[in-house]
């Protein structure tokens, strides 16, 4: 290792260490002919993951941008960063075990929607508007029903709060607005 101070390409390793991550050996050492020290690391050489994107270009995977998109999605919402960073974890783990080293754009949002469905329906919602770039309210009003199926099929996924009571069935031939105002009149249950 060439020393950084005065160039000389004799050293000795004073202490080795694994970095925190357990990704790198961290090296300190010692020149020894100036006698100064400094640090080497050594990693695993990986191929880079590539992104391949829908106009064909190709660009390297950046977890920081993984995480800054999931982040977004969850803007003002109770997710905590352990649980983002956790999910941007989970989601380059899976595409490490990949054996090709590139992959479409288009699955790696896929993913990042699987996280999100896992994570919040409000986040999953807000990142399949924009990924999917919704032309209509149908598309839109589709992604909110599979939200609300996913979310339904999960209770575990929201311990904390109260069960929602299951609305009663409409009455044939009578429709429900999709968003209900305070005006409209409340559904009558069958009581006993």
């Amino acid at each position: 290792m060439r020393c950084p101070f005065c160039a000389h390409s004799e050293d000795k390793v004073v202490d080795s260490r694994e970095s925190k991550e357990g990704d790198a050996i961290r090296r300190r050492r010692e020149c020894l002919a100036c006698g100064r020290r400094f640090t080497s690391y050594e990693r695993v050489e990986e191929f880079p993951l590539l992104v391949v994107k829908k106009d064909g270009r190709r660009e390297a995977f950046d977890r920081n941008k993984l995480l800054r998109g999931l982040s977004i999605a969850c803007q003002k919402r109770p997710i905590s960063l352990e649980k983002l960073e956790e999910a941007a974890g989970d989601i380059q783990a899976r595409l490490l075990e990949r054996p090709d080293r590139e992959l479409p754009s288009r699955e790696l949002g896929e993913l990042v929607m699987d996280a999100l469905k896992h994570l919040d329906s409000v986040a999953y919602v807000r990142f399949a508007s924009v990924y999917r770039d919704f032309k209509d309210l149908p598309d839109f009003v589709r992604a909110l029903e599979e939200a609300l199926m996913h979310r339904d099929s999960r209770p575990e996924a929201y311990s904390g709060l109260p069960p929602k009571p299951r609305p009663a069935p409409v009455p044939a031939g009578q429709e429900l607005p999709l968003f209900p105002s305070e005006d409209t009149p409340p559904r009558r249950t069958k009581g006993k």
